[in-house]
């Protein structure tokens, strides 16, 4: 693939693995499992790209964690917080508007094709 055409294509997908993962983290989960998650919904992104993002999400207060120690190997469990609700929320709305505004610009451009 073309290397600018995937430098812009990284670009779009970032903020919407940060929405993802606030929609999906709604219901707890672990590192390794929401990468399975992000996968399975058409969210291609690795492990180098989402632990960072984890930690930082759970800085900005958009996240909170615990360690579940029950098992032989411990988990770090993520949640989307009250903060991150909201945001995940506000988030969501905006993407409706921009996939409208999207849809309306490729329209009027088909029509002034024809």
């Amino acid at each position: 693939m073309d290397e600018l055409l995937e430098t812009h294509l990284q670009e779009l997908r970032r903020g919407t693995v940060v929405l993802a993962c606030l929609q999906l983290l709604r219901t707890p989960g672990y590192g390794y499992g929401l990468l399975e998650d992000l996968q399975r919904h058409g969210f291609a992104t690795d492990a180098n790209t989402l632990y960072p993002l984890l930690r930082r999400l759970e800085k900005q207060g958009y996240l909170t964690s615990e360690w579940n120690t029950d098992e032989a190997r411990p988990r770090k469990f993520y949640r989307t917080s009250p903060a991150g609700i909201s945001l995940a929320d506000t988030l969501t709305t905006e993407w409706a508007s921009l996939t409208t505004a999207i849809a309306t610009l490729t329209d009027d451009t088909l029509e002034q094709e024809y």
